[in-house]
């Protein structure tokens, strides 16, 4: 009796905690508003290895997209934009967890191919690491774009339902423009319900 007690109580935690390490990949963050700035920066998501050569994006839609987000870095090299990449590690025990659960263990921190896909590698002037799907969870975005002075963001990558969506979101909760260039994303699913989403929040498709 007492060792069906005690299993109980351990399952219901491993559930409540695993619980938690959904909601945490999937939540979006407020953070401060911002103060004006007329700064503008290109935000690349996700590129990496483990995504963009061995996720489920046909050859056709990443030449496509690759092509529309080197068009984005040669405009924003042109007007003297910074070009952020930000790649996904899954760190957080529970997050990782349900990655190696649900994910087959892609993009754990220490995991093979979590390095920015080799024909994008050349393109950023600063790499970021999330945690979660929004990239502003851990505040140091926040803090290099604050030293940028960028208040517009432009953003390309993937997977648009996901990590594109919930950043786009964030950035929006904390004012500022946001315009997803979606020529520049990929998605394995349909993104209606994501698009309509991000719209409502005031995010501008291109």
């Amino acid at each position: 009796m007492m060792f069906g007690y005690i299993f109980g109580i351990v399952f219901l935690f491993l559930i409540l905690w695993l619980g938690n390490g959904v909601r945490r990949i999937g939540s979006v963050s407020i953070g401060e508003t911002i103060r004006e700035r007329d700064g503008s920066a290109l935000l690349l998501i996700d590129l990496q290895s483990v995504f963009w050569d061995r996720g489920p994006y046909s050859d056709a839609l990443k030449e496509s997209a690759a092509s529309a987000i080197l068009d984005e870095v040669e405009a924003a090299r042109a007007q003297n934009h910074p070009v952020i990449a930000v790649r996904q590690e899954w760190s957080i025990p529970s997050t990782k967890t349900v990655a190696r659960l649900t994910m087959k263990g892609q993009a754990i921190v220490g995991s093979e191919g979590t390095e920015i896909a080799e024909q994008f590698s050349s393109l950023p002037d600063h790499v970021m690491v999330k945690r979660v799907q929004d990239a502003f969870e851990t505040g140091e975005l926040d803090a290099l774009l604050e030293r940028l002075g960028v208040g517009k963001l432009r953003l390309a990558g993937l997977d648009l339902n996901y990590c594109v969506h919930k950043t786009a979101l964030a950035a929006k909760n904390r004012g500022y423009d946001v315009i997803v260039v979606k020529d520049g994303t990929l998605s394995a699913a349909p993104t209606e319900a994501a698009e309509k989403r991000m719209l409502s929040a005031g995010v501008v498709f291109s």
